[in-house]
């Protein structure tokens, strides 16, 4: 059965070693729906997590794989233990005057906040897993959206995990 995973991959901070584990995923056939990257809490590693769908039996080929390659050092499959995963999109509305008040009660329903404010357009913040960010999305589409960015999903495990 396919589902979504979120994997947590542990890695030096080294060039190149996106690109090794992003070349993995496409020789292997496995699509990439998401990747942050970022530093990690250790001087000189990297974490990258990644959002991919596929059954059980891919995601141990896909993790099988990884640890083959030589600058990662940990894979954690997030998905299968209590975590956290948040996400962030920032949406430029259409936004006449009148228009406003109505784009900023749905602002205010789904605690996102307005971070620029133009003569006709409003940037709006949305933070929150990605059913929030595509309910605000489909929100605000009748206004008219001018441009989207949205990050991949950041995730770690709840507790002392």
């Amino acid at each position: 059965m396919t589902m979504r995973h979120t994997i947590s991959i542990l890695v030096n901070d080294q060039p190149g070693v996106l690109q090794r584990v992003s070349g993995l995923f496409g020789r292997r056939g496995f699509n990439i729906e998401s990747i942050t990257v970022g530093q990690s809490e250790e001087v000189g590693l990297s974490r990258m997590v990644i959002v991919t769908l596929g059954d059980e039996h891919t995601l141990e080929q896909i993790e099988k794989q990884l640890y083959k390659l030589i600058d990662v050092i940990k894979v954690i499959n997030l998905g299968s233990k209590p975590m956290v995963g948040r996400e962030l999109a920032l949406i430029k509305v259409k936004a006449e005057t009148s228009e406003r008040p109505e784009i900023l009660g749905v602002v205010d329903t789904f605690r996102a906040s307005v971070v620029d404010i133009g003569s006709n357009s409003l940037i709006v913040q949305v933070i929150g897993d990605s059913s929030k960010i595509d309910a605000m999305i489909e929100l605000l589409t009748p206004y008219g959206i001018r441009e989207l960015s949205r990050t991949g999903v950041t995730a770690m495990t709840r507790g002392n995990a």
